[in-house]
């Protein structure tokens, strides 16, 4: 089986293109490396002794995307490409609605002229915005309160509506919560451009020594230490909750993959700090525009329909993060 990756030399995408390729499938790329390296391919074909096929360019490129269709006999379709930044998203609203919901449509156009309809997408926790159920199962109500979650969700609309226009399509929906954490190997892992905007890179630059501080954002939520609480997922686990739903994808499937488990920024700062010695120097800042006080998963529907649950422990995805940050900043 043939499956074409987009956005695959990204954070999640380059793990889940490492277990694709140990899983026994073929593997195509495609990314504008607007947030990541051409050389993460090499990297992931030294992890599982496979070239996947990489492709740079963008999904909004529909002749590029009828070349990837024409050279190659694609299956199904795990779609990443998307820009994922809450503060920049709420900055530039334009770019994000452009990116996302236009790549989306590119990229589906293009799979409806080649006859693949079978996709798998990369959706986010943040279209449940302020749910009072704790923790969030995949019926809470759907209110994005950031641009990003609004994109997100505007694609999660357009793949429904499309499998409801045909149902020979198999789309499945995969709400994640945070991912974190990086391949055992030490070779992949998450490198933002430019300041990073989730929590753990920006740990680990403070910890290379490349960032004086960490900025806490948000010292007075309604949570147990004041600090945003959020479900923290390693990425591998991520990535194999990919391959779960491309076995089980029928019809229309929205799951939730994470832990089950929040914790808040104070307690992913110890985890750290304990699973690997070093110490992170920590400043209160304001809150972040449009960032969530707490949120974390019910992750029983996947448990049970995909046969997928987390098992990597908090002090794997700290010791794990921390490995790859080491060998990338060359502080090995």
């Amino acid at each position: 089986m043939k499956v074409l990756v987009t956005g695959g030399t990204g954070y999640i995408g380059s793990h889940t293109a490492a277990e694709l390729l140990m899983s026994g499938y073929e593997v195509v790329i495609v990314d504008n490396l607007s947030n990541s390296e051409a050389s993460v391919a090499e990297r992931i074909a030294r992890i599982t002794g496979k070239n996947p096929a990489f492709y740079i360019g963008d999904v909004l490129d529909e002749a590029l995307l009828d070349r990837i269709f024409s050279e190659h006999k694609i299956d199904a379709v795990i779609h990443f490409a998307a820009l994922k930044s809450v503060p920049a998203s709420m900055s530039n609203p334009l770019l994000y609605y452009h990116n996302n919901v236009s790549g989306t449509l590119s990229l589906c156009r293009a799979m409806h002229r080649y006859e693949v309809k079978n996709i798998v997408f990369s959706s986010s926790a943040t279209v449940y915005g302020i749910s009072d159920d704790k923790p969030i199962g995949e019926d809470a109500p759907l209110s994005p309160k950031n641009v990003y979650g609004n994109t997100k969700l505007m694609m999660e609309t357009v793949l429904t509506d499309l499998y409801r226009s045909d149902p020979e399509w198999n789309v499945t929906l995969l709400r994640y919560f945070n991912p974190i954490g990086a391949h055992e190997s030490g070779l992949i892992g998450e490198v933002p451009a430019g300041v990073p905007g989730n929590l753990m890179p920006y740990i680990t630059q403070v910890a290379a020594g490349l960032r004086p501080h960490l900025n806490i954002t948000g010292t007075d939520y309604d949570t147990p230490d004041g600090t945003g609480v959020r479900d923290y997922i390693h990425v591998v686990d991520l990535a194999r909750g990919h391959i779960k739903a491309l076995e089980n994808s029928r019809g229309l499937g929205i799951y939730n993959l994470g832990t089950g488990r929040g914790y808040s920024v104070r307690e992913i700062v110890r985890a750290f700090e304990e699973a690997t010695g070093v110490k992170i120097p920590c400043v209160e800042a304001p809150r972040r525009p449009g960032d969530l006080a707490c949120y974390f998963a019910d992750p029983s529907k996947a448990n049970t329909v995909l046969g997928w649950r987390a098992e990597k422990t908090l002090h794997e995805m700290c010791a794990d993060s921390w490995r790859f940050a080491k060998s990338y900043y060359g502080k090995a």
